[in-house]
Order: structure tokens, then sequence, then C-alpha cells
């Protein structure tokens, strides 16, 4: 079930102002679409689950390639697409074509995104990972919201002139959120634009909330918003904690002022943090596209 919120009405609203109207949202992919119909269906087609896997030979390899990584430790390496979805399992494998479909529908040539699907598909299984071990949230949820969280800048980079050099930036300025600087220069933000691409592609409304919501950490208490929402809104940043401590990155400004709300809100403490970090370094490792 969705959730009912004004949000979605704040959504629709904002694909109509006339700074995002001329912004090209991709449809939603035919491929996302099937999948999407398949995980749907009261029961698992497995063969159309496999077709669709092996219909793009890159994406076959990506779920191979997976399969016969350190996390499943195989003593023999599978050569097939059927093998390598009997391994993986069916959330895994869905996650799997899920982020690839999404990277390739909105693929961009920019320096700025040299990185940037590996460290989405990080987040979206820390999400999931966080998720699964506090409040037994669907694992869809998850990982769909860490998956399209910042779907938006891919979008933003490859339609709006000059993007690239707001995100530089936003980044170096102390004044002011990441958000406030690309409204300032474009009259919207990656968390509108992510919101938008989560409607259009059909994804859950809480996903969708949640992606408007995500550098919006009062609602952490505003209970206007439903739980899950809030939840994800949270895990969200524990998971970009997270990732960044896999890259080696210091931690973000929003980590610094918000990450302990977030921590008490999710009822997480620093040596459970310090745990995951190292439970989830081998499918951190795994993620290559």
């Amino acid at each position: 079930m969705t959730t009912a919120h004004p949000i979605d009405q704040h959504i629709q609203q904002a694909r109509a102002h006339p700074s995002v109207r001329a912004i090209v949202i991709p449809p939603c992919p035919e491929s996302l679409l099937r999948l999407q119909a398949i995980v749907a269906a009261p029961e698992l087609d497995a063969h159309a689950l496999e077709q669709l896997a092996a219909s793009d030979v890159a994406m076959a390899a990506a779920v191979i390639r997976l399969a016969n990584s350190p996390v499943y430790g195989l003593s023999q390496p599978v050569q097939t697409v059927g093998m390598a979805l009997t391994v993986l399992g069916l959330q895994p494998a869905v996650e799997l074509l899920s982020a690839f479909i999404t990277r390739h529908a909105l693929h961009v040539r920019s320096p700025l995104l040299d990185h940037f699907w590996e460290s989405s598909q990080r987040r979206a299984i820390a999400c999931e990972h966080i998720g699964r071990q506090l409040y037994s949230l669907d694992p869809g949820l998850g990982h769909s919201f860490g998956l399209f969280c910042h779907v938006g800048m891919p979008v933003l980079v490859k339609a709006v002139r000059g993007y690239g050099s707001t995100v530089t930036e936003a980044l170096a300025r102390k004044d002011r959120t990441f958000t406030q600087t690309e409204n300032a220069n474009h009259r919207t933000d990656h968390a509108v634009m992510g919101a938008i691409v989560a409607r259009t592609w059909h994804l859950p409304g809480d996903v969708a909330q949640a992606i408007w919501l995500h550098h919006d950490f009062s609602c952490l208490q505003d209970e206007r918003f439903a739980p899950t929402v809030r939840h994800l809104v949270a895990l969200g940043l524990l998971a970009d904690f997270l990732v960044n401590q896999h890259d080696n990155l210091a931690p973000t400004r929003e980590w610094l002022q918000h990450g302990q709300a977030c921590m008490d809100h999710l009822h997480v403490a620093q040596d459970e943090l310090d745990h995951w970090i190292d439970m989830l370094h081998p499918a951190f490792e795994a993620v290559r596209f």
C-alpha cells in the first residue's frame, strides 16, 4: 500500500512548474516494467525472470559476475544466467536487475558521475540491510529508496546547463545546504527530481515521499509523515555514512549535523554502526557494473 499524503500533490505541482516542465524525465524503461510485473505476479515466473536477465548481454554478464563473486563463495563458477539466478535468489536478483536497468536508462557521461552508480548501489544495499535489521521493512522499499535517492542528479546533469558547476559550488558552500544552492541556481533540486522520477517509474509512494524529504531531517519528528517514510529518511543518512566509510571519505556535513538525530530516531548505537561497516564490506566490494 502507498501512503496518501499532500506531499504527493507537491510532487505533481513541482512537475508542472516552468523550471521543471522543460526537463525531460526519461520514461520508465520497458525492461523495468517487465521486472515490476514479474515481481507483482502471485507466483514467481522464474523463466520470465531468466529471459529478462538474458535479454541484454551486459545485464546477463552482471548477473553471472555477482553470482561468482566472493560474496557467494562458490567452489565452481556458474556459467549461465539461470544458474546465476538460482545462486542469487529472487530478491538480490531483482535488486541487481533494477540497478542495472536504472543506470543504463539514465546513463550520462560526466566526471561528476564517475562513481555515482556504484555509490547508489551500495547505498541501496545498506538501506535494505538496515531496514531488515531494525524494522523488518519490505526489502524492496529500502533498496528502491537507496538506489533512487540521488537519481535526480543524472537527470539534472543531462538536462540543465551549468548544473555541474552548481554541484561543485554546493559542495563548497558552508552558508547554505546543497539543495538550497540547487534551488538558488535552477529553481529545483535533485530531491524534487528524484521524487518525480520515482513516481514516473511507478515506485511506491512511501519511496517517492522519502526521496523528496531525504535532506529535510525535520521530518523525523513530524507525525504528518508515515513512520516508514521517516525511517527511510533516517536510514538513508546512516547508509550514506556507511558507504563513505567504505570509500575512505570523510563524514559529510549532513552527517555531522544530523547523524546523531538519525541514529537516535532508529535507536542505533555507534558500536552497531561499526559492526555494519564490517558486515557490509563484502557486499559493497561486489558492486561492479
